[in-house]
């Protein structure tokens, strides 16, 4: 999704021209019915990806690959980072996994890879802590939120109407939303959830809703990033729980709209939400604790006052011109060595910096 508004946003730029290169490259069509095996799939698809990127990242001054951890991030961005080292081209690495403690830890290839970049990009100062650890270097530019879109409502009252954008899998915990939420309507009978996301753990979540004798639950499933935001507007309380997260971008849409935020204090939360100063923080887990901040935020109108406008002020650093100022800067220090090598093969300097 952050890749996507990175395209859309450098569409008609003066300085910057930007191109992807998909990771699942489409086969041909006589060679589409091996796609539907598993595992045949994988090779078929890594097979047509290494000469796309050879063909690709030819024509770029600057290859800019998004990672994310485990399997993904071999099949994905190792072989993108070794063809870009091959053709000479400068990396700009954009690992965005709130899995990296694990990951970095577990791979020795992850490391190296990090390591053999010309820059680190993160979306938060916890996974700049995180890459440290392993004396890695890195540079925070952080995710960009539509703050047009994503209009701010000021709610008065606050209704007890509740709003969760995470898909239905395990470190997203659910599950501690659904519980948290019981606690919620035995204080406001006529409280709602409306559950945005799909995933593995759907059916359990199911039963769970079922078993927890819960009303009002809308589960909607998957909505195009388009959308998304028509949901914020319609709530007034924005409440995660997962276990593992590093720079949520739901988090700043729920900022942007004007939503109170309740969060579990998972990963990069806290880089992004003060407690107590931009919403409210829990422990992971606990749905205690999150039901009774739920609970706080509708019983305190001015505390909530005081949040949401905080929140919505700190929405301006994810601006696309303040993170644009911060790309360009990045591509530009990068230019000596992209000009010299695609200048020799073309005979002339870009006047933009293609970035892929």
């Amino acid at each position: 999704m952050q890749a996507r508004r990175l395209l859309d946003s450098w569409a008609n730029d003066s300085e910057i021209s930007a191109f992807l290169v998909p990771i699942n490259p489409s086969p041909p069509r006589w060679l589409r019915p091996l796609a539907r095996i598993k595992y045949l799939r994988t090779i078929l698809t890594e097979l047509i990806y290494f000469p796309l990127l050879v063909r690709e990242l030819r024509r770029a001054d600057v290859v800019h690959v998004f990672a994310a951890s485990y399997w993904s991030f071999l099949l994905a961005p190792l072989p993108a980072v070794i063809v870009a080292r091959l053709l000479g081209r400068p990396v700009v690495l954009n690992y965005r996994s709130g899995e990296a403690p694990d990951h970095l830890h577990r791979s020795r290839i992850a490391r190296w890879t990090l390591r053999a970049v010309d820059r680190n990009v993160v979306p938060s100062s916890f996974l700049v802590h995180v890459f440290a650890r392993y004396g890695i270097d890195a540079t925070v530019i952080p995710n960009v939120v539509d703050c047009e879109r994503f209009s701010f409502r000021l709610r008065d009252p606050l209704r007890p109407r509740i709003v969760s954008t995470r898909n239905f899998e395990p470190l997203y915990n659910v599950s501690c939303t659904l519980r948290a939420f019981a606690a919620v309507q035995r204080s406001f009978p006529d409280a709602t959830l409306t559950l945005i996301g799909c995933g593995s753990q759907e059916p359990l979540l199911r039963r769970l809703t079922d078993d927890l004798g819960l009303r009002h639950v809308t589960f909607i499933g998957r909505v195009a990033p388009d959308a998304i935001w028509r949901y914020y507007a319609e709530a007034d309380i924005y409440l995660q729980t997962p276990d593992i997260d590093n720079m949520p971008s739901s988090v700043l849409e729920a900022f942007a709209s004007g939503c109170a935020v309740v969060s579990t204090n998972a990963g990069g939360v806290p880089a992004i939400l003060t407690a107590d100063t931009h919403g409210l923080l829990v422990d992971r887990g606990d749905h205690h604790a999150a039901a009774a901040s739920v609970i706080r935020l509708l019983e305190d109108p001015i505390l909530t006052r005081r949040l949401t406008a905080a929140a919505r002020e700190s929405c301006e650093q994810y601006h696309w011109q303040a993170v644009r100022a911060k790309w360009v800067g990045l591509y530009q220090a990068m230019i000596p060595r992209a000009t010299a090598s695609t200048a020799a093969e073309s005979g002339t300097a870009p006047s933009s910096t293609r970035a892929v």
